[in-house]
């Protein structure tokens, strides 16, 4: 049985730290904006055992015009979860989160292999590729809600 719910910020580091900061320091898992009141952090639990997370931040990035804007950061499924449609759980539920919330847009940097899954579920990649330092090649993509 899959169950998503609000947890904290440090509770996503089980997952956040193995799948997202492997070979980083733990505090690597901590994110600028994760205990703000207007953050929120999903997990996906499993047999009552967390195997996903997702993080939504409440963030305007200028190149959008939209008023009301999420982000999306640190979704991460442990590696022995991936490819069951736990991602796209965890995605479609901060979907709804924001819809639910008069949000325009969501949006967010994805890594390259990453790419694939969101084009999917209907996210557009906007603008080139860019490199998060110590993290690897990104494309900003969003979806208009």
């Amino acid at each position: 049985m899959t169950l998503i719910k609000e947890i904290s910020a440090q509770e996503t580091f089980i997952v956040r730290h193995p799948v997202l900061r492997k070979a980083k320091p733990l505090e690597s898992c901590a994110f600028d904006g994760d205990n703000l009141e207007t953050t929120h952090h999903f997990g996906l639990f499993e047999n009552s055992n967390l195997t996903g997370i997702i993080s939504l931040f409440l963030k305007t990035n200028p190149i959008f015009v939209e008023n009301l804007q999420f982000q999306i950061r640190g979704m991460a499924i442990a590696e022995s979860h991936q490819k069951k449609g736990f991602g796209e759980a965890l995605v479609k539920h901060c979907e709804e989160y924001c819809i639910s919330n008069h949000t325009d847009l969501i949006w967010f940097n994805a890594r390259t292999a990453a790419v694939g899954f969101y084009k999917k579920m209907g996210y557009e990649i906007k603008g080139n590729s860019f490199d998060i330092p110590e993290v690897g090649e990104h494309y900003l993509m969003y979806k208009k809600l």
